[in-house]
């Protein structure tokens, strides 16, 4: 069986649906989506525009690029106080 990926934009789509009236279970069938997966969506994006998850997005990603730097520095610092410690 093939997998479906729905994008942030389609996911948010469904909910609007669900906010709109539509029963979770017609929602799940219509969409071929699971009730587990359908209620993890409604809590990761339950309440958030479009423009909020691709916000969101970029914040993951910088969040992610500042710790990547963080930690190489952090590997830099111990480095050169090994490197100082036997020196001296």
């Amino acid at each position: 069986m093939k997998r479906i990926r729905f994008s942030e934009d389609q996911i948010i789509g469904i909910l609007k649906e669900h906010q709109a009236g539509l029963g979770a279970k017609e929602l799940c069938r219509k969409h071929s989506v699971s009730e587990p997966k359908f209620y993890k969506w409604c809590s990761k994006y339950g309440g958030m525009e479009v423009s909020d998850a691709k916000k969101l997005k970029a914040l993951k990603a910088e969040d992610a690029k500042l710790k990547k730097l963080l930690a190489e520095q952090m590997m830099d610092v111990s480095t050169l106080q090994e490197m100082l410690g036997k020196n001296y």
